[in-house]
């Protein structure tokens, strides 16, 4: 069983930095972030293979964030740089087995969420 618990989250101003933490218990196999903005649909962030260390990144983040895990600890992050108004959103850390990819639906574990503002 894998219950991902995030946390780090809170309010920054636009260009500012912020990195997330997620624990996951238990055997793991790729981690990845989402994240929900108000009025909008959950949407992909980032990736990553929890052997191979392989990632992906949304478009949107590309250069901006980088997703990170430490096997000892058995927790993933998310480094934020250069934050902007519309990442904005509650970020959501979820596990799933076998390589990582950008399919929402295939993540079968999921954290409670932690509230990033980034205020201008």
């Amino acid at each position: 069983q894998v219950q991902p618990v995030e946390s780090g989250g809170g309010l920054v101003q636009a260009g500012g930095s912020l990195s997330l933490s997620c624990a996951a218990s238990g055997r793991t196999f790729s981690m990845g972030w989402f994240r929900q903005a108000p009025g909008k649909e959950r949407e992909f962030v980032a990736t990553i293979g929890w052997s191979s260390g392989h990632t992906i990144y949304a478009d949107s983040v590309k250069g901006r964030f980088t997703i990170s895990r430490d096997s000892v600890k058995n927790t993933v992050y998310l480094q934020m740089n250069n934050l902007k108004p519309e990442d904005t959103a509650v970020y959501y850390c979820a596990a799933k087995r076998g390589g990582p990819i950008v399919t929402m639906t295939a993540y079968e574990y999921w954290g409670q969420g932690t509230q990033v503002t980034v205020s201008t």
